[in-house]
């Protein structure tokens, strides 16, 4: 009650935030007219003015309010855009590091060029994450403008870019790109085998744009690369043949946490099963032989009983394609892991895919939290904060919007199911139809927008129907969607990137009308003249039916994806309306509502086709809805737990690996390793304190063999009265160095340099693969530490710890093995060994396309006893003639394509066709 009190006479502590900024904007204001005064030339050269003082000892704190001067008037002169006092409060919450949240519709593309070229200064980079490469290319084109007229140079991270293109805009002042294009080139970076070959540089910031989308939403999965394993596919069809025997009474189900379980006579049935399938190892299905069979089985369970098709997924093209649960989006590209996709390609009789090893993964948390400085902006944070804050150290701030909003956001309209919802639904959109009104209406999946579609038909209602089965015409949808009486029907609406003009868009509708017109043309420009007049009057017609109408068929678990939703419409002060609909047998209420709600609505039944609606309804949503967050949040507080154990061994590693790429020579870490691995062999064979004649001397000439390729005389070294282990050690250890020189000597200097680097860093990449499979198996058991009373974070993180351990013992005895045992020939080879394609995965929930799709996630190679590949010359640098068929067998197919198409032989001129 107090607080309440203190909020409505002081405002909020946001309030109070924002209304400590209002000083710094009026400063900004100030610097206008001497700047306005200038010519371009003055104007432009501001960059080099504020660089020299930064040189002297200026801050970037002390240059904000003249250089977001310098940026409003630069943009009001190239873009015809002036920044708004909102506007430049929002710039300064993001040069300080905290999320602006703003409306959608209020101009942040425009907002972030302001933090962006004020922190570009230093020349350190500032990185701009989008949400997919068309806003990535759109805005680094568009906001380019500006930054290029002060003098900043601009480079844009999209898929398919040679090594060379990635470093040049890796090396420009300002550089867009996806989250996913930068992870991938960070995990790829620490894959190279050259310093010089890698693309990226230190972090210096970066500024997420859709910050709730790429920090939250993608952060419940990894980044990875992977390569493929062996082929298991006839194992995958055989158990999915023994699940789809079951009945409902052989397994329990839990919807809420997405978890199957056989029942105890479900677990005889299948051992039964499997037993004459003869894919049983003894009697026991749990038994340690049956692992893997265990493990397939879980997944088929999975996949049948848990995964619907037209909801989790789509077969297109013989393929299954994971549809995301965020914006329904088809996701190519992306796979489920651990033999999930495959279990659902067995379940729907397409081919099954090999599954994948993996090679390298982050988490998108720490990825960006290797950044000094992380800001971001959205228009949906608020409900996130407590996130945000605890997993990036990031405040939220709520922006005012430049015009008060005009929306009205009615109260949620309950049914007692989904047919009487869809069909109120149906008549609701026909009647604001016919006033001219247009309607967005938001489904959660592919199945509820089709079947909404029926009634539509029904109520013969002309409207389009956006979801992944159309994705290409999505934004030429999108785009239309406020035209007069439109109906769109669309699967989510985050981040769709275009926006919905209240009128229609007139670019869209020249592409969509008059296709035969080509821009730049006079005819084009008459043509668009008479559409934007057009829209001009349409756009009255519609601002007087009410705004667009947004109507939600079902609340989402975040809160947040519904206020997305609702932000579509009412942008920039125009007005709008917002409405959800809901049903007993929603999803959200099914799963996670109170038992107390489904009792009182059946109390009081709910007639046929009957509404009711109540602000305590309204808040019982609200509350599932909540409980749906904090599930979430632990979930993913928990993947960056977990992989904060590997972050800190992925850090030694890619330091290490850094370290040996950055040396002149690594001769010495070489050696040290050969004198750790003679320590340990003499020292388990001669334990300190022993007798010479208690010495295991067969075993150790054995090992001195086995791993140093070396036949040392210990025989006659015991008939030697001071004989110890140390003079042993002493011994062994020179007549290795000595062995190792020879092969060195036989070999020019800087040859000698990059087979020990070669080796170094493939028995490094090598090791870490495996322990990276090693500790994914771990995480999937270690929660069964809990029943012995055990926290299974700390169990993982002693586990893990012993594990790496073990795994840099490893890599020191393999390395000094490799090179004792290689034998290197002067000649070198004529091609390097043909390598597996590896895989990079992870969706992005706006576009559903695998960013890297032609990119190997680069060259790990094999460790081998001949001389390790060096770095060979491109194919375009030698004359290979015109005609592509002469280039096959000429070309390595991990080389560049000599048509100089950037992409990799194998996938251009070199791909297999069948």
């Amino acid at each position: 009650m107090f607080g309440g009190l203190a909020k409505s006479l002081f405002g909020s502590s946001n309030d109070r935030y924002v209304k400590s900024l209002n000083p710094l904007v009026a400063k900004v204001a100030t610097f206008e007219p001497a700047l306005q005064a200038m010519d371009d030339a003055t104007l432009a050269n501001q960059t080099v003015v504020f660089r020299e003082r930064i040189a002297n000892g200026s801050t970037l704190d002390d240059l904000l309010p003249e250089a977001f001067a310098t940026v409003r008037e630069a943009a009001s002169r190239v873009l015809g855009q002036r920044h708004y006092d909102v506007q430049m409060v929002g710039g300064i919450v993001l040069h300080r590091g905290e999320i602006a949240e703003m409306r959608t519709g209020e101009g942040k593309t425009l907002v972030a060029t302001l933090a962006t070229y004020l922190n570009a200064l230093p020349g350190d980079g500032v990185h701009v994450i989008t949400v997919n490469d068309y806003l990535a290319a759109r805005d680094a084109d568009w906001m380019g403008q500006v930054y290029k007229f002060l003098g900043l140079t601009v480079g844009v991270i999209i898929p398919n870019l040679t090594d060379e293109q990635r470093r040049d805009a890796y090396a420009a002042d300002i550089t867009y790109g996806t989250n996913n294009e930068f992870g991938f080139d960070y995990l790829r970076d620490n894959m190279k085998y050259e310093r010089a070959s890698m693309v990226q540089r230190p972090f210096a910031m970066a500024i997420v744009d859709e910050v709730d989308s790429v920090l939250i939403d993608e952060a419940r999965t990894p980044l990875i690369i992977s390569g493929p394993t062996d082929d298991k596919s006839e194992l995958y069809l055989q158990v999915d043949a023994v699940v789809k025997q079951l009945d409902e009474i052989d397994y329990e189900k839990d919807e809420k946490q997405k978890s199957i379980i056989l029942t105890e006579d479900g677990t005889e049935k299948v051992e039964r099963m499997l037993e004459a399938a003869g894919h049983l190892e003894g009697q026991n299905l749990y038994d340690f032989e049956n692992t893997q069979v265990v493990h397939h089985l879980n997944q088929a369970l999975r996949a049948n009983m848990m995964f619907k098709a037209d909801t989790d997924y789509i077969v297109k093209d013989g393929k299954v394609i994971i549809i995301d649960e965020f914006t329904g989006r088809m996701m190519d590209g992306r796979r489920w892991s651990d033999g999930l996709h495959q279990a659902v390609e067995a379940k729907e009789g397409v081919e099954i895919e090999p599954e994948n090893q993996t090679m390298a993964s982050i988490t998108f948390q720490n990825y960006f939290r290797m950044y000094p400085k992380l800001s971001g902006m959205t228009g949906t944070a608020a409900t996130e904060a407590a996130e945000f804050y605890d997993i990036y150290k990031m405040n939220v701030v709520s922006i005012p919007t430049n015009v008060p909003v005009k929306r009205v956001d009615e109260e949620d309209e309950f049914y007692k199911d989904k047919h009487d919802k869809f069909r109120a639904i149906a008549k609701k959109i026909r009647e604001h139809a016919l006033k001219g009104q247009p309607v967005l209406v938001g489904t959660v999946s592919i199945e509820k927008s089709e079947l909404l579609s029926q009634f539509l038909v029904q109520e013969d209602v002309d409207h389009k129907v956006l979801n992944a089965r159309y994705h290409e015409m999505e934004a030429h949808i999108v785009a239309q969607a406020g035209r007069k009486s439109a109906v769109t029907i669309a699967t989510n609406m985050a981040g769709r990137g275009t926006d919905i003009q209240l009128g229609g868009n007139p670019e869209f509708r020249m592409l969509d009308e008059f296709p035969e017109f080509v821009p730049g043309t006079p005819d084009y420009a008459a043509q668009i003249e008479q559409v934007r007049a057009e829209i001009v009057v349409e756009k009255a017609e519609v601002l007087a039916a009410g705004g667009l109408f947004v109507l939600g068929t079902e609340r989402h678990e975040s809160r947040r994806i519904d206020n997305q939703l609702r932000g579509r419409s009412g942008r920039q002060g125009d007005p709008g309306l917002s409405r959800f609909y809901l049903s007993l047998d929603d999803d959200l209420l099914r799963i996670f509502g109170p038992d107390t709600l489904f009792a009182k609505m059946m109390r009081n039944n709910i007639e046929d086709g009957e509404a009711i609606g109540s602000k305590w309804l309204t808040k019982a949503i609200e509350t599932a809805q909540k409980k749906v967050e904090a599930r979430n949040y632990d979930i993913r507080k928990q993947v960056v737990e977990y992989d904060d154990v590997m972050n800190d061994q992925r850090k030694v590693i890619y330091e290490q690996r850094a370290d040996i790429m950055d040396a002149d020579a690594v001769s010495d870490f070489v050696e040290d390793m050969r004198a750790e691995t003679v320590n340990v062999i003499v020292g388990e064979a001669c334990p300190v304190g022993s007798y010479p004649e208690q010495w295991n001397v067969a075993g150790m000439k054995e090992q001195l063999v086995e791993v140093l390729n070396l036949d040392c005389p210990v025989d006659a070294w015991l008939e030697e009265e001071a004989i110890d282990p140390e003079l042993v050690e002493q011994r062994v250890r020179e007549a290795a160095d000595a062995m190792v020189g020879e092969k060195a000597a036989s070999l020019e200097p800087d040859t000698w340099i990059q087979v020990e680097k070669s080796i170094l860093l493939q028995n490094l990449d090598h090791h870490w693969k495996e322990h990276l499979a090693t500790l994914d198996a771990l995480r999937q058991v270690v929660h069964l530490r809990a029943y012995a009373q055990k926290t299974p974070i700390n169990e993982y993180k002693q586990e893990a710890f012993s594990l790496f351990q073990r795994m840099l013992d490893s890599i020191r005895l393999d390395v000094t093995k490799t090179i004792a045992h290689a034998q290197f020939q002067l000649q070198m080879p004529t091609e390097l060994p043909e390598l597996p394609d590896f895989i990079t995965t992870h969706f992005d929930p706006f576009t559903g396309e695998d960013n890297s799709a032609d990119i190997d996630a680069g060259s790990l190679g094999l460790i081998s006893s001949q001389l390790p590949p060096l770095q060979m010359p491109r194919p375009d640098a030698v004359d290979m003639g015109e005609d592509p068929a002469d280039w096959e067998g000429r070309v390595n197919r991990n080389a560049p394509c000599p048509c100089g198409s950037g992409r990799k032989y194998k996938h251009c001129h070199g791909a297999v066709t069948a």
